[in-house]
């Protein structure tokens, strides 16, 4: 009988142990299973990602296309270790372009293509820019880092990465960048016609008609319009001001010089006031966080440099608040009009652009528009100004004082005599807060 119970336990405790080693080794190959496939996950989804450029463009020509001089007969490019590549056949050579559609140039390159560094087109915070003569005969514009540049070799980065991703035709084009030998530089489509505010200070240059003043306006607009909405994420650009606003050979605007610029979901507050004297949001400079309402007081002050062709570092905004007293926002802005445009503008174009401009620059940011308001507000301006133009043209005798528009199929009220109007427009002074 002992020895029948003793086998019998140890039976027992046989079981036991067998059923709890199968069961540890259940729960471990369970495991191990989930391991894998969570990791093969991962993996997938990281490819997906490193295989997309996270863009939206909009707008009518928003492009997302690379610049020919990528893939020149005799542009070699070098590839960051860490980026994925594509290779494309060009003529007699194959060019490696970074997946973020950015490519390296050589520095021995960029030296041919400049001439040794001695095009020198300007000097801005970033350092001397020079034109470059590329061999597939293209023309690029050469930013160089100056060693003792406020941008810094962060910001040099950052202008690298952000529009690697942003491409509209009212933002200046990245075509290529060049770390090498110790140097930094970045490569732009040239922009022969330069920037807004060497056309409203240039003692050689011819001044601004209106009608490109209010285009260059719209242009602008668009594009901080695409950096607030169309990208993803958001993009505030941190510092608008006339130099950096570039014109095109057809005259139109577009934003240049992110250095500065910030994704919206990275941390809005800095130890330190980043920006240009003269276009700084006081908000921001009180609380040391920026917004998209900081880009938005920043072209509010633009746009009445475009009507006084004063410069905001020298007592712009303190001769706009003078006048302000009497146009009450709205009307008698004229009075502040560039003596150079010699009285050759639309009076109450002008008066609509500057009740924009005066929404903009409020000095609490949560009464300012959105740019995509101020987008549309300037669209309908244009647009209600050349229908009346046009209307006046063909019935020249049928003007009175009180003026009927047709516009976008609703009827516009306009005094030419009074200071009340009722038009669509009127959102210029009833923008929403945004």
């Amino acid at each position: 009988m002992g020895r029948m119970k003793g086998v019998s336990e140890g039976l027992i405790i046989g079981i036991t142990v067998g059923v709890v080693i199968g069961v540890l080794l259940a729960v471990g190959i369970l495991l191990c299973f989930r391991y894998r496939r969570s990791r093969a996950q991962i993996r997938s989804s990281s490819s997906r990602r490193a295989s997309t450029v996270p863009i939206r463009t909009n707008g009518v020509n928003a492009c997302a296309m690379l610049s020919n001089s990528t893939t020149g007969q005799e542009s070699p490019r070098e590839l960051d270790d860490r980026a994925s590549v594509l290779w494309i056949e060009g003529p007699g050579r194959k060019s490696m372009i970074s997946a973020s559609g950015i490519p390296k140039y050589l520095y021995k390159e960029l030296q041919k293509a400049t001439s040794n560094f001695t095009t020198l087109l300007g000097q801005g915070a970033f350092g001397p820019v020079y034109k470059a003569d590329m061999s597939s005969g293209e023309i690029l514009a050469v930013k160089m880092l100056s060693n003792n540049s406020k941008q810094g070799e962060k910001e040099f980065h950052n202008e690298v990465l952000l529009l690697g991703r942003l491409h509209h035709r009212n933002l200046v084009n990245l075509v290529g960048y060049c770390a090498d030998k110790g140097q930094h530089m970045l490569l732009y489509a040239y922009m022969p016609n330069g920037s807004l505010a060497s056309h409203l200070y240039g003692e050689n240059s011819a001044p601004l008609k209106w009608d490109l003043r209010v285009n260059i306006a719209l242009d602008v607009a668009r594009g901080l319009e695409y950096l607030h909405d169309g990208a993803v994420p958001p993009v505030i650009h941190r510092d608008i001001k006339s130099p950096n606003i570039l014109l095109d050979q057809s005259m139109q605007a577009r934003v240049a010089d992110f250095g500065l610029s910030r994704e919206e979901m990275v941390t809005r507050n800095g130890a330190n006031i980043r920006g240009t004297y003269g276009y700084l949001d006081p908000e921001y400079v009180s609380t040391r966080s920026f917004t998209k309402k900081s880009d938005v007081y920043s072209y509010g002050v633009l746009l009445f440099e475009l009507i006084a062709g004063r410069n905001p570092q020298q007592g712009l905004m303190e001769y706009v608040e003078l006048a302000a007293i009497n146009a009450d926002g709205k009307t008698g802005w004229e009075e502040i009009a560039d003596s150079r445009l010699e009285g050759a503008f639309d009076v109450e174009e002008l008066n609509d652009m500057a009740a924009v401009a005066y929404r903009c620059v409020s000095r609490v940011s949560r009464k300012r528009p959105a740019m995509r308001d101020v987008a549309q507000a300037l669209t309908r301006v244009l647009k209600h100004s050349r229908s009346r133009k046009h209307h006046s043209k063909r019935h020249p005798q049928a003007r009175t004082d009180d003026e009927s528009v047709d516009l976008e199929g609703s009827e516009v009220q306009s005094s030419f005599s009074g200071l009340q109007r009722e038009e669509s427009v009127g959102s210029v002074n009833d923008l929403p807060d945004v």
